[in-house]
Order: structure tokens, then C-alpha cells, then sequence
């Protein structure tokens, strides 16, 4: 893995939540600012040591989705809701 531990991804996550515009956060958009693969994100997700991090910050994206969704209730937001898990 090359993060070792979450003092060295978070600060790059909250760069990027910072930096990126919020209508343009996606997971792999997430995963590019991290230098790796959405599939490899899923991994860090899955790693007790990364978990909390991980699904704080897909919570900040799926919230950006969120308001999307009630500003403008686009077909491909509902999409990505989906993969959300909403119904």
C-alpha cells in the first residue's frame, strides 16, 4: 500500500475536498488526487486502519450529489445515488 498510515492520506483528501470544486467531486476524481485507482481506494475503504477516513470523505461526495440531485434532479445523479446504495 503506499500509504502507510491515515495521517499521510488525510491531509491529501482534504486538499482535495478543499480545493476541488464541489460540483466536481467524484470517487475517482478522489482516487486521482490520491495517485491511485478507484479499485485501490475501495481497498484503503476496506483496511480498518482507513475506514473512518475513507468513508467520511465518500460521505462528503455522496452529500455533493445530494444537493445536485435536489437542485437540478439530473438522471445521471440519480445514477450515481444508486451506487450509493440509495433506493
Amino acid at each position: 500500500m503506499k500509504y502507510k498510515t491515515v495521517e499521510e492520506i488525510k491531509p491529501i483528501i482534504d486538499k482535495f475536498l478543499a480545493e476541488t470544486p464541489r460540483e466536481e467531486w467524484t470517487i475517482t476524481g478522489l482516487a486521482l488526487a490520491l495517485d491511485t485507482s478507484r479499485k485501490t481506494l475501495m481497498e484503503y475503504e476496506g483496511n480498518e486502519a482507513f475506514s473512518n477516513t475513507i468513508k467520511a470523505a465518500k460521505e462528503q461526495i455522496e452529500y455533493s450529489y445530494e444537493i445536485d440531485l435536489k437542485k437540478f434532479g439530473r438522471v445521471g445523479t440519480i445514477f450515481a445515488l444508486k451506487n450509493f446504495d440509495w433506493k
